[in-house]
């Protein structure tokens, strides 16, 4: 198994940041979320570099794929952008000190009181998802007395090649406004508002994308709808593309670097560099926004290994202290995972197991068919590429804590999330005065 720097074995155990997995189980429990530090700045600072060349341009944490306070100083501190796709998530940038012009909200349906938050603290950008979000959000402002810069959502009807629950550019979508016809409307209909101020243009096909073909579409497409837009007298200042890139899982998904996240960023500006040549239109600042890619696999969950249960002639079960109301991410999608005994991690992979959780659900599974060393009851495993869309899709399933997260660096680890206790389950909990005991 090919691991990078900060991702080693030692000892016949697995390390993350210099700090032994066996260990950190031991002192923060199980099920647990670890995040290396170290290789999420590397991405991050990779990203910086391949658009480096290009001009203006901003690097747009997307927030959804790990959201916590933690993070967003880390972001703060890189010199990045964030995007956000809820109030909550907004909320948590301003408790991190987010400066709130660096921060773009997305949403296809943000609700009244999202949209007067993020006015009345001076969002950067809000991207307008349709045409009943065009005239709401300039209800709100001409209320607050203020103007907004916005962007319009582009659904510019390229089909990436990823799973379908995760495009968001084919025909049948609930983001964005079809390219053409209907989005010049939108255009249009946002610079008719005295409280709205067009920016420019988003477009987001899809994410865990690999088949960068999809990019050089939608940025031939999103270009040339820019140059439509210049004949009606309109101009655009921003291009923002999204993000999407794919990280490695298992099998045959290509295995990125940081200097390679560099390599295809910088290919996407190339792109819009020629494309704007082509239609003779003015260059973009230009914003990307690679969420999954910067944390997904800079983390790993940490699990004890409670039974196994072999049916002989079908299948083995590791059956972990985790699952489902961890990572839904098997459930929701049919995800696969790579995983280590990180207790033999030096140990050969011998056998094909399924690792399930402790859920009342049969499809409560982390993955199935899963290559793993002789393992133990009470033996820690770690499974790969869980720092993006965990914690953040975790929920309380079966009366579950959400499991802590912790950060690790130069062998130093703490918490950025804290432990859930029953307390916590119950805090919001209450009792109507008519039932009685």
């Amino acid at each position: 198994m090919n691991l990078r720097d900060t991702l080693c074995i030692k000892g016949g155990r697995l390390f993350i940041g210099g700090c032994d997995t066996v260990e950190l189980a031991k002192k923060y429990g199980t099920p647990l979320y670890v995040l290396d530090e170290q290789y999420v700045r590397e991405v991050m600072r990779a990203y910086v570099e391949g658009l480096s060349e290009y001009g203006d341009f901003a690097v747009a944490y997307a927030s959804k794929a790990l959201s916590c306070i933690a993070m967003y100083k880390i972001v703060k501190s890189e010199g990045l952008w964030t995007d956000v796709v809820s109030g909550g998530e907004f909320y948590a940038t301003q408790k991190a000190g987010v400066d709130p012009e660096h921060i773009v909200m997305h949403g296809n349906n943000k609700t009244p009181k999202e949209l007067t938050e993020a006015v009345k603290a001076g969002v950067g950008h809000v991207v307008l998802d349709g045409f009943d979000e065009i005239a709401r959000l300039d209800e709100i402002c001409g209320k607050e007395n203020k103007t907004q810069k916005v962007l319009l959502r582009i659904n510019p009807l390229v089909e990436a090649h990823t799973h379908a629950a995760v495009q968001t550019a084919k025909p049948d979508s609930k983001f964005g406004v079809i390219i053409g016809d209907e989005a010049t409307k939108a255009v249009l209909d946002i610079k008719s508002r005295k409280n709205l101020i067009f920016d420019g243009l988003h477009c987001h096909i899809g994410s865990q994308i690999f088949d960068y073909s999809a990019y050089e579409l939608a940025v031939e497409a999103m270009v040339k709808f820019i140059a439509s837009l210049n004949n009606e007298g309109v101009e655009v200042n921003v291009l923002n593309m999204g993000g999407g890139f794919g990280i490695y899982y298992a099998g045959e998904d290509p295995k990125f670097t940081p200097q390679r996240y560099a390599h295809t960023v910088r290919n996407l500006a190339l792109l819009i560099e020629n494309a704007v040549k082509k239609y003779n239109v003015k260059k973009p600042f230009l914003i990307v926004e690679p969420g999954r890619s910067i944390v997904g696999e800079a983390g790993i969950t940490l699990y004890t290994v409670g039974t196994i249960k072999e049916i002989k002639g079908i299948r083995k079960y590791v059956a972990i202290d985790g699952g489902m109301f961890e990572n839904p991410r098997f459930a929701l999608y049919g995800s696969v995972y790579t995983a280590i005994n990180a207790s033999r991690a030096d140990k050969p992979f011998t056998q094909k197991v399924a690792i399930c959780g402790k859920c009342c659900e049969s499809g409560d599974m982390i993955g199935v068919d899963i290559d793993l060393q002789d393992t133990e009851v009470g033996d820690i495993v770690a499974v790969f590429s869980t720092g993006a869309y965990n914690y953040s899709m975790a929920s309380n399933y079966n009366m579950n804590a959400i499991p802590p997260t912790v950060m690790v660096k130069d062998g130093r680890a703490d918490y950025i999330i804290k432990p859930q206790s029953y307390e916590d389950l119950l805090r919001l909990n209450a009792v109507p005065e008519w039932i009685k005991d």
